[in-house]
């Protein structure tokens, strides 16, 4: 059972995150670029009072922030074509990920799937970049994010 005052987390969507939530977000985007110089600045910009900004700035971070040094789990279901495995290495090194682990099945009726384990530490793409990049070449029929932990 929990005890008070353990943490808890939890992965949502962007759209099931409040209003305060989004903007709060927002703004450490504006900070983070140099856009705001400052958190009054950041918050009066995109409509946010500070008391919010404070509430939630150390709660709720992009996805991205914290898949950072961390290994991302993929699992990837693919057309059987020689060299779909080649192909999305290339994609896997030029977004500058280190493969830790690879588990392909045996194809049953022209199709395989693939687990991946990425140190993404060096990844410059954002993670819905990426998988979209994985997503790109006709014979992946889908790829999907299992999940993320620290190295």
């Amino acid at each position: 059972m929990k005890q008070f005052g353990e943490d808890q987390f939890y992965l949502v969507r962007e759209d099931v995150l409040t209003e305060s939530m989004q903007k709060m977000l927002e703004a450490k985007r504006l900070l983070v670029s140099g856009e705001a110089s400052t958190i009054q600045e950041a918050t009066t910009q995109v409509g946010l009072s500070r008391s919010a900004f404070y509430k939630y700035k150390d709660a709720v971070y992009p996805f991205e922030a914290i898949a950072r040094e961390r290994v991302l789990t993929v699992f990837i279901q693919l057309e059987d074509l020689k060299g779909s495995l080649a192909v999305l290495m290339e994609i896997i090194s030029s977004s500058h990920c280190n493969v830790l682990t690879i588990h392909q099945t045996i194809p049953v009726q022209g199709r395989a799937n693939i687990t991946l384990s990425l140190d993404v530490t060096e990844m410059e793409l954002s993670m819905e970049a990426f998988i979209h990049k994985l997503n790109g070449p006709s014979f992946v029929d889908s790829v999907h994010l299992v999940s993320s932990g620290a190295l």
